[in-house]
């Protein structure tokens, strides 16, 4: 499996079997930081659009109705190239 696993344009079936509308929402503005993942995390995008880069690996680009696995360990960089805004869930 991958470090970073993207679903795009996630059904609403699918959104509501992962009952993702009760999962809290982070937002954040255009910016650029390093991020390590302490344990996996699920999100779902509502807004934005992201280029996730894991160290040594290629970017991954996350947006508007993609629903996006990290691996946890994980170590990467984020660019939101457009403001942010996600269902995120650890675990």
């Amino acid at each position: 499996m991958s470090a970073i696993t993207v679903e795009r344009q996630i059904s609403p079936q699918r959104l509501a079997e992962l009952g993702v509308q009760g999962w809290p929402v982070w937002e954040k503005g255009i910016s650029s930081f390093p991020w390590r993942y302490g344990e996996a995390e699920t999100c779902y995008l509502i807004a934005g659009c992201v280029e996730v880069t894991p160290e040594g690996g290629e970017p991954v680009v996350i947006g508007k109705g993609d629903l996006a696995t990290f691996a946890s360990g994980l170590r990467c960089t984020w660019k939101i190239t457009e403001p942010l805004a996600k269902y995120y869930h650890f675990g």
